[in-house]
């Protein structure tokens, strides 16, 4: 049975998309919490009958594949993940280290930071991979150097997920791609490239990590820990070590010794790609390019471009580089699914009315100011409370792109702080999968990896709340 769109919103509207996060909060089950507020949303537009709600529940998730660049969105995550797989199993992100050890940046504990700040930064590819590679290269020398393993692993932390978030040619991008131009937005690349330089707190946690790696910063909790590293103990007698990661990091082949190129040409194919590609969709307008088409298109030429050299090294055969390939898809599965979810749940709040009617029963209550903070600190609560930025936005989004439009607002500055709440929720969170690896990765005590570093990303997240009413101000 069809759903028909709202004709007039109202407070039911938002009904939907609240349960979706109250129970993502309370249960910590995004995939179902997401399927609970779509089945809820359509059967409010079923005239509140739950057998047609639930019939019509599962026809929203499968005409997700309807729209092409959905479907294109999503193969992207799969065929990213087999790229992520087979630049692991080159060895090519451990010829790039080793490269940088051998320039000699880690003679000292600033060098030592640095280089960590600097495999955060460099390696934009995963999130989990940046992590697991810093710490492998940076626990023996930060406990040579006697530096506290709780910084390692605030660095390591503070420079994963806030560079995936600023350069989104991985699935961090893809899942907000598909998110944008599935709640309306013409021109999802323009848009989001217009909002990372609005995302605060994703800018502001990357500067203050790379302050505190060439200065040395230490205040809070991270000052004692430090003081303890100087005087020769690895960490608190009562520490609780999470698992050794040493089985953890990226296995490659053996075959070839590590090389940077095979990890840098093929990221290095994927950046130049994505503006060729946007330029040739748009007709020579890069800013009209299709999106979804050039991001798939380019991660297609970046995968192929890893599979090349390794066929020209005879690192694998053909049928090992294809298995790699499938088990590197798989990995990404569950964010292709928060994405199908999330497509479905924003085309069901749409037809809703939800942005609609919050923008205009919060229009003139509030000064225009308040909205972009109060956006980000939301948005931070939910992703705090549910330990996943990914499950936030797919959350979030739907809720703050329709009220920007309403509002007659540009939609960036919303986008951005939706974003960057998730990013500082998730970062901040105890619960979060990139805090727990950070943790494991520095071999260091999760609670004193949390407790070290959340002054730094409270610091961080302040800044990004004035800045965000500053811009709603200017708006």
């Amino acid at each position: 049975m069809p759903i028909e769109p709202s004709a007039a919103p109202n407070w039911i509207s938002i009904l939907p998309p609240l349960l979706a996060i109250v129970l993502a909060i309370w249960t910590r089950q995004v995939y179902l919490s997401l399927a609970a507020g779509i089945f809820a949303g359509c059967t409010i537009l079923a005239g509140w009958r739950p057998h047609v709600g639930l019939a019509n529940t599962v026809n929203e998730v499968v005409n997700v594949f309807a729209d092409a660049g959905n479907t294109r969105v999503i193969l992207f995550t799969l065929v990213i993940g087999a790229l992520i797989a087979t630049i692991e199993a080159s060895g090519g992100v451990n010829g790039f280290v080793r490269s940088l050890e051998r320039r000699g940046l880690v003679a000292t504990p600033r060098r030592a930071g640095v280089m960590v700040f600097l495999i955060g930064v460099l390696v934009f590819v995963e999130s989990n991979i940046t992590i697991l590679v810093g710490g492998a290269v940076g626990r023996p020398l930060f406990d040579r150097l006697k530096l506290s393993r709780e910084r390692l692993a605030y660095l390591l932390d503070s420079t994963s997920a806030p560079i995936c978030m600023l350069i989104p040619l991985n699935a961090w991008g893809a899942l907000v791609l598909g998110l944008l131009a599935g709640n309306g937005i013409a021109n999802p690349v323009e848009v989001m490239l217009a909002s990372l330089p609005l995302n605060f707190y994703a800018i502001f946690a990357i500067c203050l990590a790379g302050l505190t790696a060439v200065f040395q910063l230490s205040f809070g909790p991270m000052r004692r820990a430090d003081a303890r590293a100087r005087a020769g103990e690895t960490h608190w007698p009562n520490a609780q070590l999470m698992v050794d990661p040493a089985g953890l990091t990226a296995a490659h082949t053996t075959a070839i010794p590590p090389r940077a190129i095979n990890m840098l040409l093929p990221i290095a194919a994927m950046v130049v790609a994505m503006p060729t590609c946007l330029y040739f969709t748009g007709d020579g307008d890069m800013r009209k390019g299709s999106g979804s088409t050039s991001v798939l298109w380019s991660v297609l030429i970046a995968w192929a471009t890893a599979v090349g050299l390794l066929l020209v090294q005879r690192a694998f055969s053909l049928e090992q580089l294809t298995r790699i390939a499938l088990k590197g898809a798989s990995g990404l599965v569950p964010l292709a699914a928060i994405l199908v979810l999330a497509l479905a749940l924003a085309v069901v709040a749409k037809q809703l009315g939800t942005g609609a009617y919050i923008a205009n029963a919060t229009r003139g209550a509030f000064p225009t100011w308040i909205f972009l903070p109060l956006l980000f600190l939301v948005s931070a609560v939910v992703a705090f409370s549910t330990g996943t930025s990914w499950g936030t936005f797919a959350l979030m989004l739907p809720i703050a792109v329709p009220a920007a439009v309403t509002l007659g607002l540009p939609p960036a500055p919303f986008i951005a702080a939706a974003l960057a709440g998730g990013v500082f929720g998730d970062h901040a969170s105890p619960i979060s999968d990139t805090t727990i690896i950070a943790s494991m990765a520095a071999a260091t005590d999760h609670v004193d990896h949390v407790r070290t570093q959340l002054p730094y990303a409270l610091l961080a997240a302040a800044g990004a709340v004035a800045a965000f009413a500053v811009t709603g101000a200017l708006l």
